[in-house]
């Protein structure tokens, strides 16, 4: 996997917080900073795929099921 150089700018406390993991760990601070940006991207994707989905089905482009149809499919029946 290659990499790419992006500059961001961060609060000066926020700077000061990773430096501190950096001095108790050894690890660099780009290390934490792709950490957090990978979770955040995994998220990121989730919750924008879930809006466009709701999106989706209130413009009637995604087939829905009642309730009782669902328990009717799962053999949930009374």
């Amino acid at each position: 996997m290659g990499t790419v150089m992006v500059s961001i700018r961060i609060p000066s406390d926020l700077n000061d917080r990773y430096m501190q993991l950096v001095k108790e760990t050894g690890r660099l601070r780009s290390f934490y900073i792709n950490e957090v940006l990978a979770e955040s991207i995994d998220r990121l994707e989730y919750e924008y795929g879930v809006l466009r989905q709701i999106k989706a089905c209130r413009a009637g482009r995604l087939e829905t099921y009642s309730l009782d149809e669902m328990r009717a499919h799962c053999g949930l029946e009374n």
